[in-house]
């Protein structure tokens, strides 16, 4: 029998304060109709950014048994999405359960979580970015932010680029597997007072773009939202320029909500108060098509 209600497997962390990872793909998808199924990568006392002494948890053994229960189960689902992975070894395990539970219409997104700003994040060493140009491989969708983007392509990080050399990048990141790709933080020479997300799908050649308003505040988690927005958005039936205009304006209005208040960065945005908007219906979109 067909699942009523869509099913994605989320491989992500956990963190217990701030919010990220589970602690926001879940409350998303869930509020855009998707049944959620974490599969947690590491358990945390906190998100990372913004916090020091944080405890730390590797749960690549428990990934291992909950898969294998799964497997047991014969569960199925309509979406997997994955994002923070801790090791090496937890990249083999992804992989794995990729090719375990991929059927035939099965959606693969993989948001390659490594670093922002020009540089990897703590715990992301050389192998490990490695092992990420392979796993992008298995995905059908992946949403690298620029810095990311430039570690799967082994490019010398710069703070602003132009829309011709981001087209290139798409093209040779869809090159290593995925027919979609969404590059986000993509800040350029002609227009500094804009952040934009331009994305590239290899089935019909079209390259599009939406852009938003820079606000010098960075909330950790974002990244998170905007892939957990376009997983929703694509399992209800959206395209591709309307799922990346849905998660950029949700983005927007998350941050704008948090914005005024004197709370830290660390904390993440205000999603509780902005849940509601993913249940807007679709008006016209911002987005535009690259020539």
């Amino acid at each position: 029998m067909k699942n009523p209600v869509p099913r994605v497997a989320a491989i992500h962390d956990l963190s217990g304060f701030g919010r990220s990872s589970l602690t926001i793909v879940s409350p998303i998808l869930s509020t855009m109709g998707v049944q959620v199924c974490p599969l947690p990568t590491a358990l945390l006392s906190t998100q990372t950014s913004g916090f020091e002494n944080y405890a730390f948890f590797d749960l690549t053994h428990q990934m291992v048994e909950i898969i294998k229960h799964w497997k047991s189960l014969d569960i199925d689902f309509q979406a997997i999405y994955s994002g923070f992975l801790g090791s090496e070894k937890q990249v083999e395990v992804v992989s794995d359960f990729i090719v375990s539970f991929r059927g035939e219409d099965t959606i693969i997104l993989v948001d390659p979580v490594m670093g922002d700003d020009g540089a990897t994040y703590a715990p992301i060493g050389p192998g490990l970015v490695s092992r990420m140009r392979q796993l992008v491989g298995k995905a059908d969708i992946i949403t690298p932010n620029f810095t990311e983007a430039m570690l799967l392509l082994d490019e010398t990080y710069r703070e602003k680029t132009d829309l011709k050399a981001v087209k290139g990048y798409l093209r040779r990141l869809s090159d290593m597997g995925p027919r979609q790709v969404i590059i986000t933080s993509v800040r350029t020479d002609d227009t500094p007072q804009l952040s934009t997300v331009v994305a590239y799908d290899r089935e019909d050649g079209r390259f599009w773009k939406v852009d938003c308003s820079y606000i010098p505040a960075f909330y950790p988690g974002t990244g998170d939202i905007f892939a957990s927005v376009v997983v929703g958005s694509i399992l209800q039936g959206d395209s591709l320029p309307i799922a990346l205009d849905r998660a950029v304006q949700f983005i927007s209005v998350a941050i704008r909500a948090t914005f005024g208040y004197k709370i830290p960065n660390r904390e993440g945005v205000l999603l509780e108060r902005v849940l509601g908007n993913l249940n807007i219906p679709i008006v016209t979109g911002s987005y535009e098509l690259i020539e």
